[in-house]
Formats: structure tokens, sequence, C-alpha cells
């Protein structure tokens, strides 16, 4: 069961109590104050795992409590300190308050951390509380509170290149033939029901095998803004795309125009977010092994062609085409990734 948003609540762990004892020896009638400290409580710590894809593992429980630290005793001897509570979770996970929508974490990298709940402090024994002119304090701090909040946890799957189109355009097949994913694939709409991921291998220069990540989300249809189909809650995984590839069935079947198909999408796309119809994007007119005379292909083809809109023509069922869209992708892909990388440590270096 593929999920991609869901609500938590975390606590952690309160500090320990600061001690108030005195020295107890004989022979020693003054042996003064050794209260000691409390142990500090312990985070709520989230951490990026490769090994997740869904945040379904966070639907339940729905509660995560860090036990509190433990209390100061005599003899200067400190309460224990409660262990963090560290929370896997998939990369591309967006952290917010739910109460205040503040998002508090967006994590993008292998194996980042980031604690969404600091432990509170452990209070400090009488020890400390000793001077020249009050030896014998009966004062201890107590520990700090940990923080608590409701948190909502939202899932944005992380890809190079983005599949958009009706049910039935062919995003599934072509997702098989580029990667080694197996996604379900029948002769009926609405076949994927939750977004897809898969990676695909291009030969770069000198012969050498380079990789990229595809995103399939399930086909969207007029008026999909409006909640009609399955809406448009899939197309916030498209978000961290480097590039689109807007699918169109071709095929002497295809039950529209092919140009309307196109860019009702668009529209759907654009009703959603702007960033997304913004990101570069390429044509794939799909099913040309039963396309017929060729007459929506063509049509299509010269639509792009007028537009300088990138065109590809292809069969996923027989190999046609996917060669040529895989290695034009691939060297796109590289240049995008260089131009992020320079905006990004231009961004460090404003100088």
């Amino acid at each position: 069961m593929f999920v991609d948003q869901c609500k938590i609540y975390v606590k952690a762990g309160d500090g320990g109590n600061g001690s108030v004892s005195f020295r107890r020896e004989k022979y020693v009638p003054f042996g003064g104050p050794d209260g000691g400290d409390g142990g500090n409580g312990g985070d709520v710590v989230f951490e990026v795992s490769l090994h997740l894809s869904t945040l379904i593992d966070l639907r339940y429980p729905q509660h995560y409590i860090v036990k509190p630290a433990g209390a100061g005793g005599g003899k200067k001897c400190s309460g224990k300190h409660s262990p963090d509570r560290v929370i896997p979770v998939p990369i591309g996970t967006i952290v917010r308050d739910h109460d205040t929508k503040e998002i508090l974490a967006d994590l993008c990298e292998p194996e980042q951390r980031v604690v969404v709940a600091k432990g509170g402090r452990g209070g400090r024994g009488n020890t400390h509380f000793k001077t020249a002119t009050h030896q014998t304090p009966r004062t201890a701090e107590q520990g700090e509170i940990g923080e608590e909040r409701w948190l909502w946890i939202e899932l944005k799957l992380l890809a190079d290149v983005g599949l958009l189109g009706f049910p039935n355009a062919g995003k599934s097949s072509l997702m098989a033939a580029l990667t080694h994913a197996h996604p379900k694939i029948a002769d009926y709409p609405f076949t994927t029901l939750e977004p897809n991921l898969g990676v695909a291998t291009w030969q770069g220069g000198g012969k050498r095998m380079e990789h990229f990540t595809v995103a399939d989300v399930p086909g969207l249809i007029e008026g999909a803004h409006e909640g009609k189909g399955l809406g448009i809650q899939f197309l916030k995984h498209l978000e961290r795309t480097s590039i689109l590839l807007h699918l169109v069935d071709v095929s002497e079947t295809a039950s529209g125009d092919p140009i309307h198909d196109f860019e009702v999408i668009r529209e759907e796309v654009d009703q959603y977010s702007g960033d997304i119809r913004s990101k570069p994007f390429m044509v794939v007119g799909t099913k040309i092994d039963i396309a017929g005379e060729g007459a929506y292909l063509a049509r299509l083809r010269r639509h792009c062609e007028s537009k300088e809109i990138p065109f590809f023509e292809i069969s996923s069922a027989t190999g046609q085409g996917t060669k040529a869209l895989l290695q034009s992708l691939g060297p796109e892909i590289k240049r995008l990734r260089s131009a992020a990388v320079k905006i990004l440590s231009l961004k460090g270096n404003p100088e």
C-alpha cells in the first residue's frame, strides 16, 4: 500500500529532576550538598532511510513518545539520559507543524537527520547552589519538559523524469520498457492507482553506463483539478522532477483528438501548479505499432513542430523508438543536473 501523507504526534523526553542530598558519613559532620543532576530527555529524530519508499510505517502507531530521563541522586550521581527516538522516513519526506503549517524539514539527502522535537534538559542538583554564605542549599531544579507537537508528514518522490498523460496513454508500459520496474499493465483505464518509481540506464560518454530515475503517476482526465477521476493529488510527486514526458495515445483506437488530449493535460497541470507547467518537457506519441495510417501521429507531430516542442514516437510493446528516447533523455537530464548544481553553488557563494 502506497501512503504519501499522514499525521503523527511526537513527544520528546522530559528532563530528570535534580536531587537535594547531603553527605552523611561518619566523622564528617559538615559533608555539604551532593545532589546530582537529572538526565537529559531524548529527542525525536527523523532519519532518511533508502530502504523505505512510503509512509505506511508512520500511519500506525500515530504516537511517538520518548520516556523521561532519570532523576539525579545522592553522591553527585547524575540521572540516566533517555535515548533519542529515531524514526526512519523515505527520501523526499517533508515535515510540517500541523498547527502552524511551518515546514520543519525537507529531507532530500541519504541518511539526513533532523530533530523534530527537542528533549528537555535535566535539572541541576543542589550541589550547584552552594555558596560561601549558603552552604546547605535545599534547592534543586526541575527537569525541563520535552517538546511535543502534532506533525503533518508528506512524501514527494525524487525523480529525474515524470510521466504524464491520460489513463491508458501507455505510461506504465513505457516505465516497464525504460526501467527494471514492473508496474501493473492492462488494457483498461486507471490501472495505475499509486505512483511508481523506476531506474533507467543509458550509455553515456566513453561507453559508461549512467542512470536516472522515472516516476509514473496515475492518469489524469479533464476536470481532474475538480476531483474527477483520481484527481490531482498525485501531481505533487512531479514537483521535484527535472523534466516531464507528456504521453499521448496516437493509436487508431484512441478515443479523442491527440492535440486536445495534450492541451487538457497541460491545463490540469496548470490548475495544480504553475511550477510544474514551467518545467522542461517532451511530448511522446505512444502505441505507434497500432497507429493504422498514422493520421493521429502526423497531426500531433505537426503540432509539436510548430510549437518547437521536442517530439518522439514510440511503441513500448515492440521497443520501437524507446532507445532513441532514452539516449535523448540521458544527456538532457545530465545537463539539467549540472545547471542545478551551478545554481546551488552560486547561492552558497553570492560574491
